[in-house]
């Protein structure tokens, strides 16, 4: 939904839908987007943060099938000005785990995938709308050697391919997408610091050198087109979860020069752990349902020295429950944002307010985009109609605003 005269969007993600093939994508849309539209934006055109996998961003781009999907969004009222390029593959209904990174940006067809991506959201996009494509932070931090030097040469040569298609397409066609870029506990770039590095000490340096290469400009024309087309995808749940303050994070990217492009509101489950051994083993009853076989659910601990003890998915954190040294657990676990606690668990919702406080000044043009992707694996008793779930979680970011 279109907040204000200056661009800021609200939305919803639909990679929370299970679709096969571009099909599925059309029916998922006719099935919640739609009624959704009439219930909160009856009178308007309603945005959609659209997930097209791998296979379907083919589908797309072949024969009539994106203008059939253009004329398919106009019928119905609806409009694209945000894809979730993250999850290349399957989504639901199998092991997603930390194969939801795959292929990352050492890969050829992680940038062919983006690229086909930022041509259909070229051709989607509302004229004179802005276009985001939030996607991985660059590989999962287990497959990589972070020490080796040709490794960060091959992720930045990657992204400037990508980033040079988009300068491309401002100078040719007058259409504007940037790139966003969206740090993930265990990620290779799991935090503030971690992207603010890579922007500053390799996509600044040795990355603009590369893009004025491509393009044939200075280098200082090189950076303006870096802050232009390659920005953050802030996402709340990740922010929380790393204990990071969401204004100390945001500060943190504008000292860098990072633009915030794309803002996913969501909350993740916060623990506070007793000291009795009975209430854990309480807690830990609760939490069982959560360690599901779908999605990581990464865990970061705060011990009682104030440090941080990561799990890359919640059973090894339930293992280790009992560590005396442990005080509180946050888990990446999307939880629906208008609840401030989930059964005996809190949340991490007040990051949300947050973090739209510390953007209330410059929040022109944002794209906020909800998304709790986990409802087909949320314990029974936390699950409501799609539709209903979607609606709430809207409704609620509308009173915050």
């Amino acid at each position: 939904m279109r907040l204000d005269a200056q661009g800021t969007q609200l939305t919803y993600c639909t990679n929370i839908h299970p679709a096969e093939g571009l099909a599925g994508v059309l029916r998922s849309l006719d099935e919640y987007t739609v009624p959704l539209k009439a219930r909160l934006s009856p009178d308007a055109p309603f945005g959609v943060g659209l997930r097209l996998s791998g296979r379907e961003s083919v589908e797309v781009l072949h024969g009539t099938a994106l203008a059939d999907l253009r004329a398919f969004l106009d019928e119905r009222g609806l409009y694209v000005f945000t894809l979730n390029g993250f999850p290349y593959g399957p989504f639901h209904g199998q092991a997603v785990k930390a194969q939801v990174h795959a292929p990352d940006w050492r890969h050829p067809e992680r940038v062919a995938y983006t690229l086909r991506l930022i041509e259909i959201l070229a051709a989607l996009l509302p004229d004179g709308s802005e276009g985001s494509i939030s996607t991985s932070p660059l590989s999962y931090a287990a497959w990589v050697d972070a020490a080796d030097p040709q490794v960060w040469q091959e992720l930045t040569q990657n992204v400037v391919e990508v980033v040079a298609a988009l300068v491309q397409l401002r100078q040719e066609r007058g259409i504007v997408i940037h790139l966003d870029m969206e740090p993930e506990p265990d990620g290779l770039l799991q935090c503030s610091a971690d992207l603010a590095a890579f922007y500053t000490e390799h996509l600044l340096t040795h990355g603009a050198e590369e893009l004025a290469a491509r393009l044939g400009t200075g280098l200082d024309m090189a950076r303006a087109h870096l802050r232009d087309h390659f920005q953050v995808c802030f996402d709340v749940c990740h922010v929380a979860v790393m204990y990071e303050e969401p204004a100390a994070a945001l500060a943190l990217y504008r000292d860098a020069g990072i633009q915030v492009g794309k803002v996913q509101l969501s909350s993740a489950l916060r623990l506070v752990l007793p000291d009795d051994a009975a209430g854990r083993d309480t807690l830990g009853t609760a939490l069982a349902p959560f360690a599901e076989g779908t999605y990581l659910h990464q865990v970061i601990a705060r011990t009682r020295r104030g440090t941080l003890l990561q799990y890359p998915d919640l059973p090894p954190a339930l293992a280790d429950l009992h560590n005396p040294d442990v005080q509180e657990w946050r888990v990446h676990f999307h939880v629906p944002v208008f609840l401030d606690r989930a059964g005996v668990f809190g949340s991490t919702q007040d990051a949300i307010p947050a973090t739209l406080d510390a953007l209330r000044s410059e929040l022109a043009a944002h794209h906020l985009e909800v998304e709790t992707y986990t409802w087909d694996v949320l314990p029974a008793d936390l699950r409501l109609p799609m539709v209903e779930s979607i609606a709430r979680e809207l409704e609620w970011v509308q009173d915050v605003l």
